[in-house]
């Protein structure tokens, strides 16, 4: 290990470092209100529990710590979903401290001149770099943040050579426990039901949005995720550690990070092994190494999409790795421990190297110098993205996230011209010439169809955010002249125009939420048969809503065939956590989000209580919960008490459609069903688990699927569509072509090509949407596929 003088100037500390110190917050760390009483001992979904650290008594012990070193800031960054404290602990040798309040214009030299930070490396190489370790994102997975409490003890107080060497040539940042919620509740999710692992192209959850905002305060030049649990994945190879077999997202500068990767894979393993005498488990005695994907196999381990943590940091130039340790104990703890150890001792050995590599990704997206992509695979100069101006809702929250990603985003201050194509003032461009290129492209690409790339895919292979979200992207790739301004503040204050009657347009979320909100003021709503809303209200009535909401409302004439809506009470199905998914939770949200009152009522609760407080009840989640038995004991306590409940919540179902309620399934698992309740005689055909992308559909563009039509876009998650449906209203097919899945993997995918994938019976109120309407929160433009089926008469 070579020991390294530190340099106490500024700049030593500006390039890599990001935040001011400050003193701790303690007030702060007496924000831990949770009752140690009601927190879980373990999950019924692991193999094996230990006595773990409660969450209840994290934050006394980081507060102890802190007391004892001179080198450690703790601070509460934000709350998770239920108000639980997101403790970040920040650790260095005791002269760094002070200093970082002076580097932030430093620091971006990174990105704005990476040439002179580079030649800055050459020249000083004592420099500190930021190292970020993330705890426990699924909280059932408890190892991880117990690995990183004894890690923050280590360096806060320990003062052996390594530790001490460690410490002078990096910058530590802890997220202890990403995932308050889960922990206390032993759950793999937050309180939101949400996979926060699946959340990093969307940031829906405020955990989410704490890690990225840390993420893009320090851009950690290693970042790495504590997992469980995985083992006997090849022989006597224990635990896993990425990088990761194909398929590679190609918006990646893939030979930069791989260039280390593997490298610094084979240090944990190393260090792992090292240790062995201190495992007590056979499985550990046993140990010959640690199974590392794209060393150990050829596929099934991809690191394609952006949603989780480690490939989300890889966008930021972070060398990013999950480790999964092998068992939920006292040895998985170990582990962990020893694996980040051998990653902070390899960092410390070529951080020169790595860190010169990491600014060389940013030198790449700025001077447009991709040598390992394919000529056009990114755009030569922008996307365009235009903005509606009655409703510009969608593409400012496009905007805005942008921005909340380091992205740079600016605003047309006059007309203009690209590619032959005319655009207004106003317009929105995102330029490919910035250091964070790829992060850019892949969430504003089309995507690609990879089927054939591979057999199958760990998790879904198609995002799009224009496509999902519903706004335009457009590539221009020739030069062109722009007037035109950064983007530093995004104005989303609606206006009413006219006399009235005022035209609400059934165009985004916000726009059902405008409607929503004026039915619970008393407001009275129209629909007509293309989903738009009319309200003869006063503008003075409306206008605080409309203000808020983002949109302009102007005057319209009401059709004839428009007909009041009301204020509905929507339940929906609870999918407690089966199978490590909790896929009613997005469309729970969705729901939310466009306005409405929702309520979770349990299988149980529906066939001892019915649903009639109740006007529309949504199923969206797996088949399984309304299976007879349980035979896993996780599942148990989430589906029926006894095998009679079965009969009893069919016919309060049947009961709620007598009595005039509304039926809605969401995806196979709620298709599948709602067959075996007897509320359809359709065929339902379902594709494989691994399948999922973005496929054309045809909508019919009235009723259920109002505001959409031919040649449109939809999101398949575990495809379905139906069959059989002669006595149905068929609202959608996917389109009938052999090209209609435009993005993801989805195997053998002819057969439902025309196919039906949105139906609804004609004698009773039930309505199948094949589509993930609500899907992780994610697919904003088919939420209002939610609305229009609630609202259809």
């Amino acid at each position: 290990m070579k020991h390294k003088k530190i340099i106490s100037g500024v700049v030593a500390a500006s390039l890599l470092a990001s935040s001011p110190w400050t003193p701790a917050l303690a007030d702060s760390l007496k924000w831990n209100y949770v009752n140690a009483y009601e927190e879980q001992d373990g999950s019924l979904f692991n193999s094996e529990n230990y006595d773990f650290m409660k969450f209840s008594e994290i934050g006394d012990k980081l507060a102890q710590i802190e007391k004892q070193s001179n080198r450690v800031k703790v601070e509460v960054k934000g709350q998770s979903s239920k108000g639980q404290p997101l403790y970040v602990v920040t650790i260095a040798a005791p002269d760094t401290q002070g200093k970082f309040g002076k580097i932030q214009a430093l620091r971006k030299q990174m990105f704005i001149n990476p040439g002179k930070a580079q030649d800055w490396i050459e020249n000083n190489p004592d420099f500190k770099v930021p190292i970020m370790i993330n705890g426990s994102i699924h909280g059932t997975e408890f190892i991880g943040s117990d690995a990183v409490m004894q890690l923050i003890e280590r360096f806060a107080l320990e003062n052996d050579d390594t530790t001490k060497t460690i410490l002078e040539n990096n910058i530590l940042i802890f997220n202890v426990v990403q995932n308050p919620d889960g922990r206390i509740d032993a759950t793999r999710f937050n309180g939101e039901g949400i996979d926060l692992n699946r959340d990093f192209i969307t940031q829906s959850q405020p955990e989410t949005q704490e890690t990225v905002a840390l993420i893009k305060e320090w851009n950690p030049m290693v970042f790495l995720d504590t997992h469980g649990y995985v083992k006997n994945y090849a022989p006597n190879k224990q635990g896993l550690i990425e990088p990761c077999t194909v398929p590679h997202n190609p918006n990646y500068e893939y030979d930069l990070y791989e260039k280390w990767a593997l490298d610094q894979a084979e240090a944990m393993e190393t260090e792992i092994m090292s240790n062995k005498g201190s495992f007590t488990g056979s499985l550990y005695q046993s140990m010959e190494g640690t199974y590392i994907p794209q060393r150990d196999d050829a596929e099934g381990w991809d690191d394609y999409p952006p949603i989780f943590t480690p490939m989300y940091a890889m966008y930021h130039g972070a060398y990013g790795h999950t480790l999964e340790a092998p068992t939920n104990d006292l040895d998985g703890v170990r582990w962990m421990y020893d694996a980040i150890m051998g990653a902070l001792k390899n960092a410390t050995d070529n951080k020169q190297e790595m860190i010169k590599d990491q600014i060389e990704m940013f030198e790449r997206g700025i001077n447009f110098d991709h040598p390992f992509h394919e000529e056009g695979f990114f755009p030569t100069t922008a996307y365009v993205l235009p903005v509606n101006h009655e409703d510009p809702t969608v593409t400012q929250k496009a905007v805005k996230h942008l921005q909340k990603n380091d992205i740079d985003v600016v605003q047309a201050s006059k007309a203009f011209t690209a590619d032959r194509q005319s655009y207004p003032k106003g317009t929105y461009i995102v330029k490919m010439d910035q250091a964070k290129a790829g992060l850019a492209n892949t969430m504003l690409w089309d995507g690609e169809d990879i089927t054939e790339d591979v057999d199958a895919m760990y998790d879904i292979s198609a995002w799009s955010l224009p496509e999902l979200w519903g706004f335009e992207a457009i590539p221009v790739q020739s030069e062109f002249a722009l007037t035109a301004t950064k983007v530093n503040q995004v104005q989303e204050q609606g206006t009413v125009s006219g006399k009235g009657p005022f035209l609400i347009p059934n165009s985004s979320v916000k726009a059902v939420n405008l409607v929503n909100r004026l039915l619970q003021e008393g407001v009275s709503v129209k629909r007509d048969s293309k989903g738009d809303f009319y309200t003869a209200a006063a503008a003075n009535t409306i206008s605080a809503a409309v203000k808020q909401s983002g949109l302009h409302v102007n005057s319209a004439k009401v059709p004839a065939d428009a007909v009041e809506v009301s204020n509905l009470k929507v339940a929906i199905l609870k999918d407690g956590g089966m199978n490590k998914a909790q896929s009613h939770s997005g469309t729970k949200l969705a729901l939310k989000r466009l306005g409405f009152s929702v309520t979770e009522v349990s299988p149980a609760e529906v066939a001892e209580e019915g649903l009639s407080n109740f006007d529309v009840f949504v199923y969206s989640g797996t088949e399984g919960l309304i299976a007879k038995t349980q035979s896993r004991a996780g599942n148990k306590e989430f589906g029926f008490q006894n095998p009679g409940q079965f009969d009893s919540f069919k016919a309060n179902v049947e009961e709620f459609l007598k009595n005039g309620g509304k039926y809605i399934a969401v995806g196979a698992g709620a298709s599948l069903a709602t067959k075996t309740l007897g509320l359809t005689d359709d065929d339902i055909v379902v594709a494989g688990y691994s399948s999922n992308g973005i496929a054309k559909v045809d909508y019919s563009g009235e009723g259920v699927t109002g505001g959409y039509g031919e040649d449109d876009l939809g999101f398949v998650y575990r495809p379905v569509w139906y069959e059989n449906t002669g006595n149905d209203e068929v609202s959608a097919t996917f389109d009938d072509n052999s090209d209609f899945f435009v993005a993801g993997h989805w195997k053998n995918n002819g057969e439902p090509q025309g196919k039906a994938v949105i139906v609804k019976e004609q004698n009773k109120d039930v309505t199948m949407i094949g589509l993930e309407a609500g899907f992780r929160d994610h697919t904003d433009y088919l939420f209002r596929l939610l609305s229009n089926s609630i609202f259809e008469k």
